[in-house]
């Protein structure tokens, strides 16, 4: 029989006090949290689809493993893409946003904004800094990070010119996430969802016309520095809109700006443990022709999970823990965490048996054309299906992390990402010269499982957070639906040249892969919820009243919601 009661708020206290029995009556505020995150993930959706646009019309137009475009291109836009998650996702909006979030509900807004504009101008400064350093020093810097490319100068010389384009992204971004950061603590999520939608769009807009893949490598890195100034402007924009101040006059190290920047140091590592994983796995693909873009093909489906679940809920629960904190409201801290793994789990576990059931059928259906060939797509194959299994341990991180940083705690994760950054270093060495270029993922995800262990183990162990035994029966359910929806579209992926078949005898023989790969992908997405509710992973009242406001919430207009 299925179990309908709702998640209860606790069972033991996320503050690390003893364990008491739940209230009587748990209190209605979990909503918020997944509304919060549902907000930002609709908003992910379009920009994740969006950018799998981008990536479909620039791989056909450079290739991967037969020219030199497309390696030089993926490696000037590693750079941007690492700092954006960084400062957007991670150690950045660790320090900032609990910070202003309480100065926002102790101090008041003035005070906040005051804050607020400190950080803005020194970390204007820090970034620009970086990044004229990063574009004088470029050639030394490439020799590092891309050794492969040192035997063919072309392909040198191109990705140095092509990342020292695409640099000042960088301050561009961490602006845009200072003013991202304001929007989530007021408790406004459309922009910071949909701003990084305007990369894709202007990218778009700047490939399609190109012919010639090192014409069209130039106009996608011109379209990335374009695309930054309009985010940074928008998130600005937003804040604004929500009575924010911030006005910047000049540089100014505050005691309170000199915490916040002592807090971001570990805070650097510790949010980054993922993409530093992920360079050190750009430079041993630098000696694989075109392995640059099969890992930036795997990474275009392993993120959209990552994004949509992992990102979103860490978004919108760092503030909500922080000021539960502040109101000591333990039994809040503990729902939120309970509802955030369940439901994170819930929609990552799927994703990840979708990614290892059928890699090969979905990289093959929905990029293989002009300059990218079956070859490229069976290798970036190869990649997908190791980075799939790692999907629930990148998501796990970001919601586990901000029970430490919202404790001002940046130490701790960081100490564990050292670890996983040492693991996937030496894994990564080991497995690439044994088994292969897929022992590049194959080491990056285990070293990310290793760093959700650690940080189970050091929460249970201090008794600063351990699910309950409602949120354990819950994951077991979701992991039962999972298996159900991963047998079927495994299937599904046996079967293809049959499903192709049958698609174009209906007459539809020009796209009929593509057609048939959304079709599996659709049947996968319906049966999946009808088993989650069938086993009572999530139950239907629990999903409705995921939607609904916090009781106390004010309710806003539309245009409040930025």
């Amino acid at each position: 029989m299925t179990d309908t009661t709702p998640l209860p708020a606790t069972e033991t206290r996320v503050s690390g006090t003893e364990s008491v029995p739940p209230p009587a009556k748990p209190p209605a505020k979990s909503g918020g949290l997944l509304r919060s995150s549902m907000i930002y993930s609709a908003l992910t959706l379009v920009s994740r689809f969006m950018g799998l646009a981008r990536d479909l019309v620039v791989t056909a137009r450079l290739g991967a493993s037969q020219t030199i475009a497309a390696d030089a291109y993926y490696t000037a836009l590693t750079f941007p893409n690492l700092f954006r998650r960084i400062f957007a996702e991670g150690a950045f909006a660790a320090a900032f946003v609990p910070d202003y979030s309480k100065k926002l509900a102790a101090e008041g807004k003035e005070a906040a904004d005051r804050f607020a504009a400190d950080a803005l101008a020194s970390v204007a400064a820090a970034t620009v800094l970086i990044t004229v350093l990063c574009q004088l020093t470029m050639p030394w810097l490439m020799m590092v990070y891309s050794p492969g490319y040192m035997s063919d100068p072309a392909k040198f010389k191109l990705a140095v010119v092509l990342t020292q384009i695409t640099m000042p992204y960088l301050p561009c971004v961490a602006i845009a996430s200072l003013f991202a950061g304001v929007l989530t603590a007021r408790g406004r999520f459309i922009i910071y969802g949909f701003y990084p939608t305007l990369l894709n769009v202007v990218m778009l807009a700047l490939v399609l016309p190109q012919k010639d893949p090192t014409t069209a490598a130039y106009a996608a890195s011109w379209g990335v520095v374009i695309a930054g100034v309009a985010q940074a402007a928008l998130c600005w924009w937003g804040a604004s809109k929500t009575g924010a101040r911030i006005h910047p006059k000049h540089l100014k190290l505050t005691p309170e700006i000199m915490v916040l920047a002592k807090r971001m140091g570990p805070g650097v590592i510790a949010s980054s443990a993922t993409q530093i994983n992920l360079v050190i796995s750009a430079m041993l693909a630098s000696q694989v022709a075109g392995m640059r873009v099969w890992l930036n093909v795997a990474e275009r489906f392993y993120q959209l999970p990552l994004s949509l679940v992992g990102v979103a809920i860490g978004v919108a629960l760092l503030p909500r823990l922080a000021t539960a904190l502040q109101n000591r409201d333990d039994d809040d801290a503990q729902g939120s965490m309970d509802q955030a793994i369940v439901f994170g789990l819930a929609l990552s576990l799927p994703a990840a048996a979708a990614l290892m059931a059928m890699p090969g059928y979905l990289i093959d259906g929905l990029f293989v054309r002009g300059a990218f060939t079956s070859a490229d797509a069976a290798n970036a194959a190869k990649l997908l299906f190791h980075y799939g299994w790692g999907v629930p341990a990148f998501v796990l991180i970001k919601i586990l992390q901000p029970a430490f940083f919202a404790r001002g705690d940046t130490k701790t994760p960081m100490r564990f990402s050292l670890v996983s950054v040492g693991v996937n270093i030496a894994l990564g060495v080991i497995l690439f010269h044994t088994i292969g270029f897929e022992g590049i993922a194959l080491s990056t995800t285990i070293a990310s499982w290793i760093t959700v262990l650690q940080m189970v183990v050091r929460l249970r162990s201090t008794k600063t957070y351990s699910p309950s035994a409602r949120a354990w029966g819950k994951v077991v359910r979701v992991s039962a639906a999972t298996a159900g929806m991963g047998a079927l579209l495994a299937l599904a992926s046996h079967f293809r040249p049959v499903l192709e078949g049958l698609v174009a005898q209906l007459g539809l023989h020009h796209g009929a892969k593509e057609l048939t790969v959304l079709l599996v992908c659709a049947v996968g997405g319906a049966v999946y919820p009808a088993l989650l509710f069938a086993f009572g992973g999530v139950t239907p009242a629990e999903f409705k009243a995921s939607l609904r406001r916090r009781k106390g919430d004010k309710a806003a207009p539309s245009s409040d919601l930025l």
